[in-house]
């Protein structure tokens, strides 16, 4: 099946895709704070620039897009029909990237934690992720 947008036009719908401040990110950080969980946002000298750096507990959380970092058995994570040969290849070099991303936090002393897109749609999943990353990051703060 054939683009039915032409490059310019493509080009200017994925250059709207934003890499800070979404509305699943929004939403997680929201749910954490109300949590009595507190972050900090400005982690551009940690590899990877997670979204979410809890200090206190050395811990960092990404909140990633389903379809650009290939959530496993989830639905929004589907191949486009065209270019096919160059998703592939992306999807592999974000997939290989968040993995030496997560070992190189590891190997600094942080714990990694994943919030995935599907996982904050809808108000009750968002309490419950954000339970799970509260609970997580208090667990191993307490040992």
């Amino acid at each position: 099946m054939a683009d039915f947008l032409s490059p310019e036009q493509r080009s200017e719908r994925m250059s709207r895709i934003r890499s800070k401040d979404t509305i699943p990110e929004l939403a997680l950080r929201r749910e954490l704070h109300r949590q009595g969980l507190r972050y900090r946002l400005d982690n551009s000298h940690l590899p990877g620039k997670p979204d979410l750096m809890f200090p206190r507990h050395r811990a960092v959380v990404f909140v990633h897009g389903c379809f650009w970092h290939r959530h496993v058995g989830c639905k929004v994570a589907s191949m486009p029909k065209s270019n096919t040969d160059f998703w592939k290849a992306k999807f592999e070099r974000n997939v290989e990237r968040d993995s030496r991303v997560a070992k190189a936090l590891a190997a600094m002393g942080w714990r990694v934690f994943v919030a995935w897109e599907c996982e904050l749609q809808s108000k009750a999943p968002i309490q419950i992720t954000a339970e799970r990353i509260a609970r997580e990051i208090s667990a191993e703060a307490s040992r």
